[in-house]
């Protein structure tokens, strides 16, 4: 499974960013999908995962501002970032889990200024 994030950006707080992730080769199987992310001098943590039916779940620091959202026809998995704040500002990366194996894309940096 390769996964290929799009969308970061620079933002001013208070702002809203989409990111993208596009699951490609061996995609059959894939049961969830989902953000991670890592701030400078901290550990990777989760932001939203998705599940096949659509069931979402969210670090307790996002909910109400963050949205996931999944279109299986495309394997892309979303994430609309609303009220952007600077504690916010990380690496974000996509996942795929699949057969109880996760899969990492490469991250996009989500700066937010003050």
């Amino acid at each position: 499974v390769q996964l290929q994030a799009s969308g970061g950006g620079l933002v001013q707080a208070g702002g809203s960013l989409r990111l993208s992730c596009v699951a490609s080769g061996s995609i059959f199987g894939i049961n969830a999908m989902g953000w991670y992310r890592q701030a400078p001098g901290k550990e990777r943590g989760l932001v939203a995962r998705i599940t096949n039916g659509g069931s979402a779940d969210y670090a307790e620091s996002v909910k109400g501002r963050f949205t996931i959202s999944r279109d299986n026809a495309k394997s892309t998995v979303y994430l609309q970032m609303n009220s952007l704040e600077p504690e916010d500002t990380a690496v974000y990366y996509c996942n795929a889990v699949r057969s109880g194996k996760g899969f990492w894309g490469k991250g996009t940096l989500v700066t937010v200024s003050s």
